[in-house]
């Protein structure tokens, strides 16, 4: 129907955005310094303006109307009145059509043409008078209702938690199995093939990389590149529609609600990477989409000397102040709304310590993290932070409240190098082994907050962090400027490919070690996606734009031998859990046995200069209070170019993993009176089979020694 201006009532100031309720559509806009907002209505395909109003009521700092008659479909856009003042931070300007934050659904497409840009871009103090709205984009009223037939939360337990990290496009794009049609989108990525493959590897919560809306930034779009990682949110109430096999709102909503169903069903959480840390409004310089023109100085943090620039903490352009209620509130409104109506798990948040930034810095008790603790939507989810920012004082790690996760790089880095020949000393990778005690513990936090990687999508995958030493960015355009420089890599000997045998088992090997170090170190282990399987990108550390065969998982070359030696490695992680979701003490209980020992290659205690050797990168773990296993086990770790004897501590010891092997199966001969051979490179588990399944003190037992010095 046509809707008339003269026919818009007050409406109420809630809930934020357009909502259809009471035989109509309400619309709530947040802005604290206009002077007036106006609701502009078009055709159905957005192209055509047909009513130009201005919302007739104002409650606190939300503007709002009510248009009776009007539902589901009405597609709209905001123009926001007040002064052009950027030296204050000031920039409306009522020519520019502007989105809205809270949108379901997102109409056209955003070309950077120049009528976007609320300044003249060549005069950026002056206003831009041209009115975009023809080609603006807008947002559309949506009808939110869908059968979820049931679907529930799995609340999968943290200690049996296993996550991989994955890109929906890259993941399925030349998966086969996948039907073409499929590929590279939600409904591929609850394909049968898709799902059997996680199930095949024991993965219990995927985490996908960005699915909100987002844009291309213009010197992407430039060089014919895209933003294919997706950090750059436009809609942060909107599946992505490139992920669908049709490129509209409501397709992409009705799939991705199907993906989770399907994943759901197959016992798998879904976890989202997400980004409130920065829009992609960008810069001052960048174009007026939606938050700048409606009120820049509340919903960015700008420099307080020079409030027409930004603080840039995002290194993104901009960044989000959630100091302001109104902010806050959006970015809660958000998150309920991808648990509530799209029934997702938990959350990973990019460069998280934006979203606790006060005035005077990082807070871990900030608005943010006690609104998320004390929300009944939100408390149960899975949280995770990515704990660093570009902004004072960024490095978190460790700082977030208790129950957040946290993406531990100090594992990552210290795993690296212990394997790969960089500075480390046995003390180091214990610590990391033992989830970071020295960081998490301190802070009363629980081990499995420690999430623990080698690789992530953000660097080099893991078989190019064996195969390069060197980036090899140039695909991105940038000089090869871009990406990480230290990468505690190694070539193994030859940069990039070859046929080289001696290399080539060398670099298996080594990822093997890397993958069983993860899976069986006490925390939340994480894999990304294409790691079991040798994935490659050709050496580029940074394929943020990389929309092709270099980011995408190539599944024809595929290393079905370490898929098997990962869904292995999982399984005993499973079965076993060697270091339990608690801290170790090292101290003996009433039956003197000890709960965790660290031994040399001699059999006897580490003592305090072992800890601290440089040199020597060959050790023992003697659990004897595991997570899951009701017998001791030993965890065993050779990373030295050697093969290396080890006198094992009293018991029946029988194999459970070893990494020389392809397959990971314990091969090597046993016998109580001599010591085992640990290979060079590898790592070992085993278990104690005795008929008393615990050492005896009065055989000697295993000598004393204090978990890793903190």
């Amino acid at each position: 129907m046509k809707m008339s201006a003269s026919v818009l009532q007050a409406g109420r100031p809630w809930p934020m955005g357009a909502s259809v309720r009471d035989g109509g559509v309400n619309v709530a806009v947040f802005s604290a310094q206009a002077t007036a907002v106006e609701l502009c209505l078009f055709d159905d395909t957005g192209g055509q303006q047909t009513v130009r109003t201005l919302l007739p009521a104002r409650s606190g700092d939300v503007w709002h109307g009510f248009l009776p008659g009007a539902g589901a479909g009405l597609v709209y856009g905001l123009r926001a009145h007040g002064p052009w003042r950027p030296d204050h931070g000031l920039r409306f300007n009522a020519n520019k059509l502007l989105l809205d934050p809270w949108a379901r659904e997102i109409v056209g497409r955003f070309d950077w043409r120049g009528t976007h840009f609320g300044a003249d871009r060549d005069h950026p103090q002056h206003l831009d008078l041209q009115d975009n709205a023809r080609d603006a984009l807008k947002a559309r009223v949506v009808d939110d209702r869908f059968d979820w037939q049931g679907d529930q939360p799995l609340h999968t337990p943290l200690r049996d938690s296993v996550l991989y990290e994955v890109h929906v496009r890259s993941f399925t794009r030349l998966m086969p199995g996948v039907p073409e049609a499929l590929r590279g989108t939600y409904a591929g990525m609850a394909s049968p093939a898709a799902i059997a493959h996680l199930h095949r590897l024991g993965i219990t919560a995927v985490s996908l990389l960005p699915v909100h809306h987002c844009l291309d930034e213009e010197r992407l779009v430039a060089h014919g590149l895209r933003n294919h990682w997706g950090y750059n949110t436009l809609g942060f109430f909107c599946p992505d529609p490139r992920y669908a096999t049709r490129p509209d709102g409501a397709t992409a909503r009705e799939e991705f609600r199907r993906m989770v169903q399907a994943l759901h069903a197959a016992g798998i959480e879904v976890l989202l990477d997400v980004v409130y840390n920065h829009t992609a409004e960008g810069d001052e310089r960048g174009p007026t989409i939606s938050w700048r023109g409606l009120d820049q100085r509340h919903w960015y943090r700008l420099t307080p000397t020079l409030p027409h620039r930004h603080e840039n903490w995002s290194g993104c352009g901009n960044t989000v102040d959630l100091r302001h209620p109104r902010v806050l509130q959006f970015v809660l409104d958000s998150l309920r709304y991808w648990v509530q109506d799209m029934h997702v798990d938990g959350f990973r948040f990019d460069l998280a310590p934006v979203l606790g930034r006060g005035n005077d810095g990082f807070e871990r008790h900030g608005p943010f993290f006690k609104a998320l603790a004390q929300d009944p939507v939100l408390a149960g989810t899975k949280l995770i932070a990515e704990p660093w920012d570009i902004g004072p004082g960024g490095y978190q790690l460790g700082q977030f409240p208790n129950g957040w996760l946290e993406w531990n790089d100090r594992f990552r880095d210290t795993t690296r190098a212990f394997w790969l020949g960089g500075d480390c000393t046995r003390g180091d990778f214990a610590q990391r082994l033992c989830a970071s005690s020295d960081i998490f513990q301190r802070r009363a936090r629980e081990p499995a907050e420690s999430v623990n990687y080698v690789v992530s999508h953000d660097g080099f995958t893991l078989h190019d962090l064996v195969s390069y030493d060197m980036r090899h960015n140039e695909a991105n355009l940038e000089n090869n400027r871009d990406g990480h420089s230290h990468n505690l890599s190694w070539n193994c000997g030859w940069e990039g490919p070859t046929d080289d045998p001696e290399v080539g088992l060398l670099r298996h090997r080594l990822k093997r070690a890397l993958l069983a170090t993860t899976l069986l170190a006490q925390g939340t282990p994480m894999l990304a996606a294409g790691d079991e399987l040798g994935h490659t990108q050709q050496g580029n550390n940074n394929a943020y734009c990389q929309d092709n065969e270099i980011g995408w998982i190539d599944w024809s070359r595929a290393d079905d031998s370490l898929i098997e030696f990962t869904a292995h490695v999982v399984a005993l992680r499973r079965r076993l859990q060697p270091l339990a979701n608690r801290w170790y003490t090292g101290l003996a209980n009433s039956q003197g046995l000890h709960d965790l020992t660290w031994l040399r290659r001699t059999g006897a205690a580490l003592s305090d200069d072992d800890w601290r050797s440089r040199m020597s990168r060959i050790l023992g773990a003697w659990i004897g209070a595991p997570g899951r296993s009701t017998q001791p086990l030993l965890l065993l770790v050779n990373a030295r170019d050697f093969d290396a004897s080890f006198i094992l501590p009293p018991g029946h010891w029988q194999g459970e993993l070893d990494t020389a092997e392809a397959d990971g199966r314990f091969r090597a001969p046993l016998t109580r009176a001599t010591p085992l051979m640990l290979r060079a490179r590898s790592l070992v588990l085993m278990r104690d089979a005795g008929p008393a399944g615990r050492i005896a003190q009065d055989q000697g037992g295993v000598p004393a020694a204090d978990v890793p010095p903190r």
